[in-house]
């Protein structure tokens, strides 16, 4: 049971990542530590994925999301509906290799004013390593909570 709950979570982000516009579909709220102390959350794209193992997202190194990762690397993830919430906990760290950041750039990334291409040094992307998980689908109550 376990297995097909963690199964059907990363079918859930697949389907989410490779985001080409449209609405909140491709969206997760990441939530890190800001220099105060606090939880802070962003509505993120959500680049790629390898089911709930990790989770890419794309910013710039100078961003207020960087700066907090620099300083405490704790971070954790949500994607919710009505339908299911799924919640990842673990280290998220800052990837600036040419070779990563290439496999992640996304299409629709050439018509934003934000980067110019994947080698551009204002272009990084965020990955969160799962260390634990909660999971929960609605329509047939079905849950889960661990580590991996």
């Amino acid at each position: 049971m376990n297995k097909e709950i963690i199964k059907r979570a990363g079918e859930i982000i697949s389907s989410k990542s490779n985001y080409v516009g449209g609405g909140m579909e491709g969206y997760a709220v990441l939530s890190l530590i800001d220099e105060n102390g606090y939880p802070s959350a962003s509505a993120l794209t959500i680049v790629k994925a390898d089911g709930i193992d990790w989770i890419t997202f794309a910013t710039s190194p100078d961003s207020n999301k960087a700066l907090r990762i620099a300083k405490c690397n704790k971070a954790s993830v949500c994607i919710a509906s009505s339908e299911y919430n799924i919640t990842l906990v673990g280290t998220i760290e800052i990837v600036n290799d040419l070779e990563t950041k290439k496999s992640m750039w996304l299409t629709p990334m050439n018509n934003g004013a934000h980067w110019s291409g994947y080698d551009d040094p204002n272009f990084c992307v965020l990955r969160l390593n799962t260390e634990k998980y909660n999971l929960f689908f609605a329509d047939d109550g079905s849950a889960s909570t661990g580590t991996l």
